[in-house]
Protein backbone atom coordinates (compact mmCIF):
# COMPACT_ATOMS: atom_id res chain seq x y z
CA UNK A 1 0.00 0.00 0.00
CA UNK A 2 1.45 3.35 -1.02
CA UNK A 3 1.46 6.56 1.00
CA UNK A 4 -0.60 9.68 0.54
CA UNK A 5 -0.64 11.07 -2.98
CA UNK A 6 1.14 14.39 -3.15
CA UNK A 7 -0.89 16.73 -5.37
CA UNK A 8 0.70 20.10 -4.57
CA UNK A 9 4.33 21.16 -4.83
CA UNK A 10 6.02 24.29 -3.56
CA UNK A 11 8.54 26.04 -5.79
CA UNK A 12 10.71 29.11 -5.98
CA UNK A 13 11.22 30.83 -9.32
CA UNK A 14 14.80 31.70 -10.32
CA UNK A 15 13.93 35.35 -11.05
CA UNK A 16 10.33 35.94 -10.00
CA UNK A 17 7.23 37.59 -11.38
CA UNK A 18 7.15 41.38 -10.97
CA UNK A 19 3.61 42.77 -10.68
CA UNK A 20 2.40 46.24 -11.68
CA UNK A 21 3.30 47.65 -8.26
CA UNK A 22 6.88 46.39 -8.63
CA UNK A 23 6.52 43.57 -6.09
CA UNK A 24 8.58 40.49 -6.97
CA UNK A 25 6.83 37.15 -6.36
CA UNK A 26 9.11 34.10 -6.30
CA UNK A 27 7.60 31.40 -4.09
CA UNK A 28 4.51 29.53 -5.19
CA UNK A 29 2.53 26.34 -5.40
CA UNK A 30 1.64 24.16 -8.35
CA UNK A 31 -0.80 21.27 -8.35
CA UNK A 32 -0.94 18.09 -10.36
CA UNK A 33 -2.76 18.53 -13.64
CA UNK A 34 -6.01 16.83 -14.52
CA UNK A 35 -6.94 15.59 -17.97
CA UNK A 36 -9.18 18.65 -18.30
CA UNK A 37 -6.22 20.94 -17.64
CA UNK A 38 -4.55 19.60 -20.77
CA UNK A 39 -7.60 18.97 -22.97
CA UNK A 40 -9.79 22.05 -22.44
CA UNK A 41 -7.16 24.57 -23.60
CA UNK A 42 -7.13 22.84 -27.00
CA UNK A 43 -10.51 24.49 -27.67
CA UNK A 44 -9.18 27.96 -26.88
CA UNK A 45 -8.87 30.20 -29.95
CA UNK A 46 -5.39 31.34 -28.88
CA UNK A 47 -4.19 27.72 -29.02
CA UNK A 48 -5.93 27.09 -32.34
CA UNK A 49 -4.07 30.08 -33.80
CA UNK A 50 -0.75 29.22 -32.13
CA UNK A 51 -0.18 25.81 -30.54
CA UNK A 52 2.76 27.24 -28.57
CA UNK A 53 0.21 29.05 -26.39
CA UNK A 54 -1.06 25.76 -24.92
CA UNK A 55 1.50 25.65 -22.05
CA UNK A 56 0.60 29.22 -21.07
CA UNK A 57 -3.02 28.22 -20.50
CA UNK A 58 -2.12 24.94 -18.81
CA UNK A 59 0.25 26.67 -16.37
CA UNK A 60 -2.36 29.33 -15.61
CA UNK A 61 -4.69 26.49 -14.58
CA UNK A 62 -2.25 24.57 -12.35
CA UNK A 63 -0.19 27.30 -10.69
CA UNK A 64 -2.22 27.91 -7.55
CA UNK A 65 -0.20 30.64 -5.92
CA UNK A 66 2.66 32.95 -6.75
CA UNK A 67 3.83 35.05 -3.84
CA UNK A 68 0.77 36.87 -2.52
CA UNK A 69 -1.15 36.22 -5.76
CA UNK A 70 -3.77 33.50 -5.51
CA UNK A 71 -5.46 34.16 -8.86
CA UNK A 72 -3.06 33.22 -11.63
CA UNK A 73 -4.30 33.92 -15.14
CA UNK A 74 -2.69 33.76 -18.58
CA UNK A 75 -1.55 37.40 -18.30
CA UNK A 76 0.59 36.52 -15.26
CA UNK A 77 2.12 33.52 -17.06
CA UNK A 78 2.72 35.62 -20.21
CA UNK A 79 4.61 38.21 -18.17
CA UNK A 80 7.01 35.71 -16.56
CA UNK A 81 10.61 36.00 -17.57
CA UNK A 82 11.58 33.30 -20.04
CA UNK A 83 13.81 31.59 -17.46
CA UNK A 84 10.89 31.35 -14.99
CA UNK A 85 8.51 30.11 -17.68
CA UNK A 86 10.98 27.37 -18.64
CA UNK A 87 11.43 26.50 -14.95
CA UNK A 88 7.66 26.06 -14.49
CA UNK A 89 7.37 23.97 -17.64
CA UNK A 90 10.16 21.70 -16.41
CA UNK A 91 8.56 21.42 -12.97
CA UNK A 92 5.18 20.68 -14.57
CA UNK A 93 6.71 17.90 -16.64
CA UNK A 94 8.59 16.40 -13.71
CA UNK A 95 5.60 16.19 -11.37
CA UNK A 96 3.03 15.22 -14.01
CA UNK A 97 4.91 13.10 -16.52
CA UNK A 98 7.16 11.26 -14.11
CA UNK A 99 4.75 11.20 -11.18
CA UNK A 100 7.36 12.30 -8.74
CA UNK A 101 9.57 15.15 -7.80
CA UNK A 102 12.86 13.39 -8.58
CA UNK A 103 15.82 14.55 -10.60
CA UNK A 104 18.08 11.87 -12.10
CA UNK A 105 21.60 12.84 -11.00
CA UNK A 106 25.18 11.70 -11.61
CA UNK A 107 28.02 12.35 -9.19
CA UNK A 108 30.64 14.41 -11.07
CA UNK A 109 33.51 12.71 -9.23
CA UNK A 110 32.66 8.99 -9.19
CA UNK A 111 29.90 8.98 -11.88
CA UNK A 112 27.52 7.11 -9.54
CA UNK A 113 23.94 7.49 -10.77
CA UNK A 114 21.18 8.26 -8.25
CA UNK A 115 17.86 10.05 -7.92
CA UNK A 116 17.73 13.31 -6.01
CA UNK A 117 14.32 13.90 -4.44
CA UNK A 118 13.36 17.55 -4.26
CA UNK A 119 10.63 18.51 -1.80
CA UNK A 120 10.84 22.24 -2.42
CA UNK A 121 12.06 22.73 -5.95
CA UNK A 122 13.90 25.94 -6.59
CA UNK A 123 15.01 26.46 -3.00
CA UNK A 124 18.72 26.32 -2.28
Amino acid sequence: MSGVLQTEYEFELPLGYVDQEGTRHTKGKIRLATAADEILPLNDERVKKNAAYHPVIVLSRVVMQLGSLTFINTKVIEELYSKDFAYLQDLYNRVNRHGENVIPTVCPKCEHKFNLEQNNLGED
